[in-house]
Formats: structure tokens, sequence, C-alpha cells
């Protein structure tokens, strides 16, 4: 299994680069999607045996000028120039950020509060195992029905995406579910942490070669705003838009907000709550 989340980090946003897009000429023939490492070292001023060094692991510490010429030559956003910088540092075994601090499963009163103000939103704030601690009333409603609270003790969306096969049947797009659930996982301490650690062992052997796959090739950057479709059991199809905000670092929670993409999607989500039609009105109106 890959511990090379720098060089996997690189690869997959190298190759996610058109050439078109950085003023290279497409050509024939291109047996990989995206740049090429030498047209990626040539517009970022190093060598090619760097790169490959760099994607392959065998060099794990680039100057922070080089950082910046790789992050230039790829158009990284910010934020990804963010997460760049901090999977160079974390090639340093001697700190994590989380230290040995236990899981917080206790939202704040004020958190909670806001969360209460978010309704008929569905909203959920999770920790960083995925674990649903505390949700709206609409959330409730809308994940009730594929089995998300089966377990009476928690909701987890990493066991549901790959335990639960009703999830497969809930989300048309599935693998991009997949990959974010992976994503996020990974985000952060990833297995220098022994909470995420347990979590990765338990879903290898419930998830198996779905999960295990994702480990070595889905980049350590979810994605933090979007939109998922959904299948739903009760009121049919759905396209929910979210926004996924990160509480203080002392906190270590997420708060996740779904709102109505389309009309269509609203109708139904205030039919599935028992609403006035109206109550919750789509992100584009």
């Amino acid at each position: 299994m890959s511990d090379n989340e720098l060089g996997l980090f690189l690869r997959t946003r190298r190759e996610a680069v058109s050439p078109e897009r950085v003023g290279l000429p497409a050509g024939p023939r291109r047996r990989t999607p995206g740049l090429r490492r030498a047209e990626l070292a040539t517009l970022a001023g190093v060598s090619v045996e760097y790169v490959t060094r760099l994607e392959q692991g065998r060099d794990r510490r680039p100057s922070p000028p080089v950082l910046s010429a790789l992050a230039d030559a790829m158009r990284l956003t910010p934020s990804e120039r963010v997460h760049l910088h901090r999977l160079s540092k974390a090639s340093d075994p001697g700190f994590t950020c989380v230290g040995d601090a236990p899981i917080n499963r206790t939202v704040r009163p004020t958190v909670a509060t806001l969360l209460d103000r978010l309704e008929p939103a569905a909203a959920v704030i999770v920790n960083r195992l995925g674990e649903v601690l505390a949700h709206t009333d609409t959330y409730r409603r809308l994940m009730a029905p594929l089995g998300l609270f089966d377990d009476p003790s928690h909701g987890s969306l990493a066991f549901f995406t790959f335990a639960d096969d009703r999830a497969r049947g809930a989300y048309p797009d599935w693998d991009r579910v997949a990959d974010e659930v992976v994503a996020s996982l990974k985000h952060g301490p990833f297995r220098a942490d022994p909470n995420i650690a347990g979590l990765i062992d338990q879903l290898t052997v419930i998830g198996g070669a779905e999960f295990t796959r994702r480990l070595d090739t889905v980049p350590s950057l979810p994605a933090a705003s979007g939109v998922t479709r959904m299948d739903h059991p009760v009121v049919g199809a759905l396209r929910l838009a979210f926004e996924t905000l990160d509480l203080p670092a002392d906190d270590d929670q997420r708060l996740i907000v779904h709102l109505p993409a389309d009309p269509a999607t609203a109708t139904a989500l205030d039919t599935l709550c028992g609403r006035r039609p109206g109550a919750l009105r789509a992100v584009n109106d």
C-alpha cells in the first residue's frame, strides 16, 4: 500500500492539466492524459529526473521554490497549493497535527445552535472518521430511508458507502462518492493517526478491493463543494449542491450543508419533509 501521498498528488494533478491550458500543443498519440513529465519539468525549470523522483517517492523534501514552480506550472488553485505544501511537510514523521488527541464526538452548544438555524437545509456535522455527530431533521429524513442510521450507535459515512449495498443504489455516481470518502480519510495525518489507521484496517476488510485500490490512487484532497446526485427511494432523483466548512481545529469537525441544486429537487425535499412548496429554494433560483 502506497505511502507516497506527495508523489500521488503531483502525478494526478499533472495528468489533470491539458497541454492547451498551459500553452502547449496537444499533439498526436499522447499515451498519458494531461502533461508529460518532460513538459512539466520544462515549465517548472527542473529536470525530468527530478520530477520522476518526486512522483516515485524517492525524493520527498522539495524546497519551497521548487514547490512554487511546480504549482505555477500545473496552475494549482490556492487550496491545492496549500495541500501541496502540507504534503511536503508531512514527510517528517516526527510531528502530527492531531498528536494523541482522541476523536471528538461532542458538538459544542453554539455549533449545535448554528446547525438548528440551518433548518430546513439538509446539514450534518461529522468528525474526522466520518461519523455523524449531529444533523438537521431534513438530513435525517433524507438519509434514514437509505439506511445510514440503521446502526443505533452512530451513522458513519465511510461504513455506509463501502459496507451497505444501498449506497450503490442511492448514488448514481457511487465511484465519485467513494473517491471523496477515501480522500477525506486520507486528508490530514492519515495513518499517523491511530484512529484513522484502525478505521482503514476495518474498511480494508469490509470494502475489499474497491476500498484498497482507492487508498493507492485517490489524492488526499476532498472536494469542498460540488453537486451530488441521488436516487432516493421515497422522492426519486435528487441533485444536491454541497458546501463543506471546517470548524476550528480544536473541534476537529466539519459542517456539510446540502441544498437543492434545481427546482425539482427543492420540491422533492419539501415533499419528503411535509413542508409547504417553496419552503426550500434551489440554489440557482
